[in-house]
C-alpha cells in the first residue's frame, strides 16, 4: 500500500501546528525570589527607643535602603516572590534622633504557625 504524497503533507502539517499551539500552553518555570532583610517578629522585639545603631545592626543587619534625604532614618524592606501564590512585602523604619532609636514603625507582620 503505497501512502499518498498528499495525505503526508497534511499529516505534517497538523503534527507542526499541533506541536507549535502546544508550545503556548506550557508555562515556563519561575524560582522563587527572596530580597532583602528576612524581619521577624522576635527580632523586631528586641529593638526599642534608647538603642544605639551599632545595637540595631547587630540585631537586624544593614538596612538595604539608605535615604539620602531621611539619614535618620532606616529601612528594612522584604520581599517574597513564591513560584506560586501570594507575593509577601514586610517594611519597617526605624527612626535615630542623635544615634539612638526614636521609634519604630512597621507594616503589620503575618503571624507564624
Amino acid at each position: 500500500m503505497k501512502v499518498q504524497p498528499r495525505t503526508l503533507r497534511q499529516c505534517a502539517c497538523w503534527l507542526l501546528l499541533s506541536l507549535s499551539l502546544s508550545a503556548c500552553f506550557v508555562r515556563p518555570y519561575r524560582f522563587d525570589l527572596i530580597q532583602g532583610n528576612d524581619i521577624s517578629t522576635e527580632s523586631i522585639s528586641l529593638i526599642h527607643a534608647g538603642m544605639s545603631e551599632e545595637e540595631v545592626r547587630y540585631i537586624l543587619g544593614t538596612p538595604m535602603l539608605h535615604d539620602v534625604f531621611h539619614t535618620n532614618r532606616w529601612d528594612y524592606v522584604y520581599l517574597e516572590k513564591p513560584n506560586e501564590g501570594e507575593e509577601i512585602r514586610r517594611h519597617l523604619a526605624i527612626y535615630f534622633e542623635n544615634g539612638y532609636v526614636e521609634k519604630i514603625t512597621q507594616d503589620p507582620l503575618p503571624e507564624v504557625a
